[in-house]
């Protein structure tokens, strides 16, 4: 016989405190990425009651030195309050980092939609592979990212550096388009 381990009961107030902070917080939109939230880019991790009764909101930046996560921190602060969930917290955390895999289908979409390649190898959950945080190729060496406009492969690396750390600049044959693509981590 499996040992069985039993969910902790939360009262009806404190349901209805994290059901009113998630709405709250799946709203919310990354600043340099506005038209996708920080829950479908995997940044907001989790939504709590502590053992104080308070609310506590975690996140995980993308990377270490993410300039986004104070203007995200103080947009969260604002959802929050104004979802009128009682005394809070923002908390980030590092560990376990942060991984493109925990970006949703629907950030993906979001992304494409919006022009940016998203991260191309999507691993299944609890599978391992490495973390590398920066790819140094030569740019004939970079893999052929598909483009977010017309969807050809026949694409090339101008920087491994995009308009913020997380993406690289890839220009595309085709349709001679330039466009982000979010860097897989």
């Amino acid at each position: 016989m499996g040992i069985v381990v039993a969910e902790p009961v939360i009262s009806a107030d404190a349901a209805t405190r994290l059901a009113r902070a998630r709405a709250a917080l799946d709203a919310i939109t990354d600043p340099e990425i506005p038209v996708v939230t920080i829950a479908e880019l995997g940044i907001l991790r989790d939504v709590q009651i502590d053992d104080d009764g308070a609310l506590v909101a975690i996140i995980t930046p993308t990377y270490s030195g993410c300039p986004a996560m104070d203007q995200i921190a103080d947009d969260m602060g604002r959802a929050l309050q104004a979802a009128d969930v009682g005394a809070f917290r923002v908390r980030s955390v590092l560990a376990p980092a942060w991984t493109t895999d925990w970006i949703t289908p629907e950030g993906h979409r979001k992304l494409r939609d919006f022009g940016i390649a998203p991260p191309a190898h999507v691993i299944a959950a609890g599978d391992a592979r490495p973390i590398h945080l920066v790819r140094l190729v030569r740019p004939e060496q970079a893999e052929h990212v598909a483009c977010p406009q017309c969807g050809s492969h026949d694409t090339v690396l101008i920087s491994a550096f995009g308009s913020t750390a997380c993406k690289a600049l890839y220009r595309c044959r085709a349709c001679r388009e330039p466009f982000d693509y979010f860097k897989p981590y």
